[in-house]
């Protein structure tokens, strides 16, 4: 729960605001700070009109809820103002009427006020292995929900990706790619320009409106998303590869140290250390080079945490510049990251659209199969000796 506040921009004579218990500065229980302590504001005629004063003096925006909080989620402390009468357009609580004659204060039975403000509204990403990929939800009237993936495209994702300092959308992700979420789905039928600046300035369906279910929620892959991997087929040796933009890459094996090794395992969920190998091919450097010069110490605690050179895909050029590492953990069970390794069907190469999971090793498991954005698995309908020895390259 956050507790938040933000000193009045008016004149020193007027109290402070803050409101308790919501999930963000801009939406809960309303509280006064007064002669050196917070009080609770208590009404019985609480509305939108005191509730705009309140989200304009906290500069959270209009008012989107007046309300009184559940008995659970009612204060216990002192009170700080009984009573309060505004117009709608004052600046500041203390320039409503709050000095209501006794004879106001006895008609009703006063409780604790509180209030839902535009700028509650949140979004973020989940399920996707780190902030800048994952399932869309929208936090809105005091609660999370999810987005319908109905006409979900780059444009969208693109307004989320930049509303979250992610960089542009690399994928718009439909059909629960990233698992169905719970509660409301706030928003259906989004269709964003790519230029708004937060998702709910797009043209939508009205709030909560829609015909969806969480089969359909929506997800975005930013170009700020990483991921790593290690390019073999245990999972816990080989090129050391970064997930960035869109694209798998290299990293540079320059000022490379076995506290970054150990970092990499770590994030890759291959035991606590590894180390380097030497004995590399020459030859030219396949694709995007992303990173060199990672430097992480011993008291580095992510991977990501690591400084290293600004991203350029032509970090480096030769085959021996490249970092392979063999981690003293085994095969993880599954993948770190809920993503799938090859996010652009159309960069796929034939062998990275097929996998088998589950199983002891990458040659036994169950089938799955990468096509349109996802992976799915293969029906055991007639499935025969002759279908399990299809090679690769004939996905």
């Amino acid at each position: 729960m956050a507790v938040a506040s933000l000193l009045s921009a008016g004149s020193a004579g007027f109290a402070s605001l803050r409101l308790v218990g919501g999930g963000s500065r801009c939406d809960g229980r309303v509280e006064i700070f007064q002669r050196g302590t917070w009080g609770r504001v208590l009404d019985d005629q609480w509305d939108v009109q005191e509730a705009n004063v309140v989200c304009r003096q906290l500069q959270c925006g209009q008012a989107e809820t007046a309300y009184n909080p559940p008995k659970p989620e009612r204060g216990t402390g002192p009170v700080g103002l009984r009573g309060v009468r505004c117009a709608g357009h004052e600046t500041n609580l203390s320039l409503c009427n709050t000095s209501l004659p006794e004879s106001a204060l006895a008609a009703g039975v006063a409780e604790d006020v509180g209030v839902i403000c535009r700028g509650s509204r949140q979004v973020r990403l989940v399920n996707g292995a780190g902030r800048c990929a994952g399932r869309v939800e929208i936090y809105y009237q005091g609660s999370w929900g999810t987005v319908c993936d109905d006409g979900w495209d780059l444009s969208d994702a693109a307004v989320v990706c930049q509303q979250l300092g992610c960089g542009g959308a690399v994928e718009a992700a439909g059909s629960a790619r990233f698992g169905e979420g719970s509660g409301q789905i706030w928003m259906g039928a989004v269709n964003c320009s790519g230029a708004e600046a937060a998702l709910w300035d797009c043209p939508a369906g009205p709030w909560g409106q829609h015909d969806c279910g969480h089969k359909e929620d929506a997800g975005v892959i930013c170009s700020e998303f990483m991921a790593l991997r290690l390019e073999n087929s245990d999972g816990c040796s080989g090129r050391l590869q970064v997930f960035y933009n869109g694209t798998w890459g290299s990293i540079c094996s320059n000022s490379m140290t076995l506290d970054t090794v150990s970092l990499a395992c770590k994030e890759l969920g291959c035991g606590d250390g590894g180390s380097l190998e030497t004995r590399l091919p020459y030859g030219r450097v396949s694709g995007p080079a992303w990173l060199d010069n990672v430097q992480c110490g011993e008291k580095t605690s992510s991977f990501w945490q690591c400084p290293s050179t600004p991203w350029d895909p032509q970090s480096c050029e030769d085959l021996r510049d490249e970092i392979h590492i063999t981690c003293k953990g085994g095969r993880p069970e599954m993948s770190p990251a809920p993503l799938a390794p090859c996010p652009n069907s159309t960069s796929c190469t034939d062998r990275e659209k097929i996998r088998a999971m589950g199983g002891e090793d990458g040659c036994s498991g169950r089938v799955e199969v990468w096509h349109r954005g996802s992976w799915g698995t293969v029906c055991d309908d007639s499935w025969d000796m002759r279908d399990a020895k299809i090679p690769p390259g004939a996905v």
